[in-house]
């Protein structure tokens, strides 16, 4: 009988073993670190939670473990790792944990996998488990494969991440039928796939393998300085999405370049905004090095941006993915969006969607304002600078109920400060003020009706007086012998972006946008007068669907642009009407490694002719860290020529135009080609993520409004090109993290930009041919009540630049024929001291270089040298500023 007993107990023994090790389970999660102590410290901690085996890779962040759910679970596992300190797709670190841990061990928290504690995660039913995925393609393959591991029945949904399963337990099992849609490619809460397989998915099914399981990448809200985007009002930009051609993510890098774009556009975010004073848009760039920003107007104080090594009129600048600055605005537009205003900026390297209309050449710069987001929130900036510049800013964006939220946007400025930095008898900058409100009211149902609305309205003002220290605006200039300048700028614009999602069919929709503008300028330069008033009417409505499955996509629709032109030079009036009516159609083809996009658009100008503009754009992924991009495209547009040559009024230049009989200021429309190719690589650099991007971009001029101003000092003369006219561009940017916290952007530019004027090929003037960038970023680690300090520099290298000539002048009014090479510094340093209240300090131009003279004749204003227009470097010296940033 003993014999027998214990030969049962053996048997009971080796019966419940069989059975343990029958019951293994076997996980991949994500855990973040750093080094080989990290990865003693998460296996170790894996196993004392009870892992029968735990297995962590740095280079792939992933843990494999293996465990008995009898004795433990993966979520316990995860909770005991992170609490040594290593944050993972379901917990994270406590920060204190973090902070003690040794420096090598300090692993790269944003982007983080545990930075989305705010996403909108759904909850699951009994028999719903996640996995993830993107698309109809990935929704069938995923129920493929599990109606093929038993499954009577199989529902996945792209939005709540889940799939819905019916099934036998006699026959099959939860773990079978997750297990054959991982080995199908997709990432579930019991099983992941393997790297070789997701890779081989096409390019729309490449799902975030980072973000929590639940959560759709595109409707993350990532923890960042400005104000998270609520679910609806997200949802409702994917609807503008599809209408507008251009995704709004929320993202914890300052500037982002994403991979799945098929165009090279940056993403700038409301973090690299806070880097500069960043007053309005114009000021927006001074960390980019993409963009190059000239240099104030020696007199009326403009700037201008200029791209892939062409003026601004060459690329498209929108708000809202609306027509904003371009024709009467050109010159000072810049000046009229704030930029505390503005919650993220896409800037598109060469040319653009067909969607967006005809005039992009060198590509698109898109202004998104404020939008509510989750909690309401109240902002208010105060700023001021030491050549007595003040500033004001008040938004307020709050959830009115549901479905409706609004952003109000309050904005003033003043500039009192009289300067004559270099005692030439002319301000250094012009005095003036500016008023400007903007109103947003956003209408979401998308779960429900699949309805969408967006309307907008804003109004400024703004008036800026220039010229001699002596002039004195309180008294009419004809009546002055002091050289004055006054400009006075009215703008109003109302808009609506009204967006549907059909019901069952996520991927069609149907978007109309419609906008009014009007703006007005009425100024003087001396003794010449400059009045002009533009009214602009827009509409486009866009349908999107798919031709098959969604690796066929589709944009097609019609479009009208209205301008109404009426503008006084001197004594003598220009008006124009242009209408527009077009179409279009774009084709998207999404390949295991490629993705297309072509378009084209017909439009009917009624002074212009018709005009087709064909647009290609290719992206090849060469490796999952290696982007091919090339693009090819037609752009034209009208030339404004007196609002675009502002920068020469405040001279004695006669204008004349040299007209050949064309509809437009006598003169025919201009037409551009853009060719591009660029490179984008991920390595690890200081064992830490970089980017490298090199691009080369030529532009090719089949018709060209010239600005020569080279035939003589004493004019300007407009003429259409007879020859040739381009310009190339290449550039090479890296960024990387050499330490925690510690962000390096390099970058250096070349341009060659050439054209055949009246007299012979002549580079174009006041374009620097080389140009290099530099900048470099730390912030120190929060506290607990989210104070830390920033540090940002940034020094640009600015190389020779070919000059006007002038040498029909007297020797003393003369220019060199290229300018002296020279550097900028720009700093800046800001204090959180807690999560509503920042301040900073900052310096412009610390280098102190400033162009010697600017002015020429500048002691004899109304003289036929005098000319302000020649300006190519700072004409002020080193200029200090404080700002304060208050969050209710």
């Amino acid at each position: 009988m003993k014999i027998l007993l214990k030969s049962l107990w053996i048997l009971s023994i080796l019966f419940t073993t069989l059975i343990s090790a029958q019951t293994i389970t076997k996980s991949t999660f994500m855990v973040k670190g750093e080094c080989i102590m990290c990865k003693e410290r998460i296996e170790t901690s894996a196993k004392n939670s009870g892992a029968t085996a735990a297995i962590w890779n740095a280079e792939t962040q992933k843990l494999n473990l293996e465990f008995d759910p009898g004795k433990t679970s993966a979520d316990l596992i995860l909770k005991n790792i992170a609490a040594v300190g290593h944050d993972n797709e379901k917990y994270t670190a406590e920060d204190k944990t973090y902070r003690q841990l040794p420096d090598c061990c300090l692993y790269e928290r944003t982007p983080s996998i545990l930075k989305i504690e705010k996403a909108v995660i759904p909850a699951k039913k009994e028999n719903q488990y996640f996995v993830r995925g993107n698309c109809g393609s990935c929704k069938a393959r995923i129920e493929k494969a599990a109606t093929s591991a038993g499954a009577n029945s199989a529902i996945w949904e792209a939005e709540t991440q889940t799939v819905t399963l019916v099934f036998d337990p006699v026959k099959s099992s939860a773990d079978m039928i997750l297990k054959k849609i991982a080995e199908a490619g997709h990432d579930n809460e019991k099983f992941t796939t393997d790297d070789a397989v997701y890779k081989n998915l096409p390019d729309c099914c490449l799902y975030d393998r980072e973000l929590p399981l639940g959560v759709k990448s595109d409707l993350v809200h990532h923890e960042e300085e400005s104000s998270p985007k609520s679910e609806a009002t997200d949802r409702a930009d994917r609807v503008n999405t599809s209408i507008e051609e251009v995704q709004l993510l929320k993202m914890t890098d300052p500037t982002s370049l994403s991979k799945k774009e098929t165009s090279l556009t940056f993403n700038i975010g409301k973090k690299e905004l806070l880097k500069a004073a960043c007053c309005n848009l114009s000021e927006s760039f001074e960390t980019n090095a993409t963009v190059d920003v000239s240099f104030s107007n020696a007199v009326t104080g403009t700037k201008q941006l200029k791209m892939l090594g062409l003026d601004q009129k060459y690329t498209a600048l929108t708000k809202e993915l609306l027509p904003s600055i371009r024709g009467l605005a050109s010159p000072y537009g810049l000046n009229l969006i704030p930029g505390r205003w503005i919650g993220g900026i896409q800037l598109t390297k060469g040319g653009s969607t067909v969607v967006n209309g005809y005039e992009s050449i060198t590509g698109q710069i898109n202004t998104e304002l404020l939008k509510a987001g989750e909690k309401p929130e109240t902002a208010l900036n105060v700023f001021a600078d030491a050549n007595g510049r003040f500033e004001t800013n008040i938004t307020s964006t709050n959830q009115l109920n549901e479905n409706w939220n609004q952003s109000v946007l309050l904005h003033g400025n003043a500039t009192i400060g009289e300067k004559d930095s270099n005692n030439d008898g002319f301000l250094d900058q012009p005095t003036g003020n500016q008023i400007n409100a903007a109103y947003l009211l956003n209408y979401n149902d998308l779960d429900h009706s699949g309805l969408g609305s967006h309307f907008g309205i804003s109004f400024v003002k703004d008036q800026r007086f220039g010229g001699q220290t002596a002039f004195d605006k309180k008294i009419d200039h004809s009546q002055q012998t002091a050289y004055g300048v006054g400009i006075d700028l009215t703008r109003f614009e109302i808009w609506n972006k009204t967006g549907y999602i059909f019901k069952d069919k996520p991927y069609q929709s149907i978007g109309w946008m419609n906008q009014f503008s009007t703006h007005q300028q009425d100024s003087f330069f001396g003794n010449r007068n400059y009045w002009g008033n533009q009214n602009t009417f827009y509409s486009n409505l866009v349908f999107e669907s798919i031709i098959g499955n969604t690796n066929n996509k589709f944009k097609t629709g019609a479009g009208f642009l209205y301008d109404q032109f009426d503008e006084d030079y001197l004594n003598q009036n220009y008006q124009r009407t242009e209408t527009v009516p077009g179409v279009f159609f774009e084709y998207t083809l999404t390949g295991l490694k490629y993705t297309l996009v072509a378009g084209a658009r017909a439009d009917f100008h009624n002074l212009a002719g018709t005009q087709f503009t064909p647009r290609l754009n290719f992206k090849y992924d060469i490796s999952p860290k290696t982007i091919l991009r090339l693009s090819a495209g037609r752009g034209f547009r009208t030339a404004n020529i007196f609002a675009e040559s502002q920068q020469y009024f405040a001279s004695n230049r006669q204008i004349e135009i040299m007209g050949n009989g064309g509809k437009i200021y006598d003169l025919e429309p201009e037409i551009a080609w853009n060719y591009g190719a660029s490179l984008q690589q991920e390595f690890k650099l200081f064992n830490r993520k970089a980017t490298l991007v090199a691009d080369f971009f030529r532009t090719d001029f089949q018709a060209q409004v010239l600005t020569d101003l080279d035939l003589s000092p004493q004019k300007i003369v407009f003429y259409n090109l007879e020859g040739n006219s381009f310009a190339n561009s290449f550039q090479t940017q890296v960024d990387f993290s050499p330490a925690r916290n510690l962000d390096l952007r390099l970058a250096y530019k070349y341009y060659d930009v050439q054209a055949d004027f009246k007299d012979g090929r002549r580079s174009i003037p006041f374009v620097a041919k080389n140009r290099g960038f530099f900048n470099a970023s730390y912030s120190t680690d929060a506290s607990e009540k989210g104070a830390f300090w920033n540090f940002d520099t940034t020094l640009q290298l600015v190389g020779q630049q070919t000059l006007p000539n002038l040498n029909a002048n007297p020797v003393a009014y003369r220019l060199p024929d290229v300018s002296k090479s020279f550097a900028t510094l720009n700093a800046q340093i800001s204090r959180n001291f807690n999560k509503n209240v920042r301040a900073y300090v900052g310096g412009e131009n610390l280098t102190n270089y400033m162009q010697k003279n600017p002015i020429v004749d500048v002691t004899n204003p109304f003289g036929n040298y005098f000319d302000a227009g020649m300006v190519y470097a700072p004409i002020m010296g080193a200029n200090v500023y404080v700002g304060l940033d208050v969050t209710f």
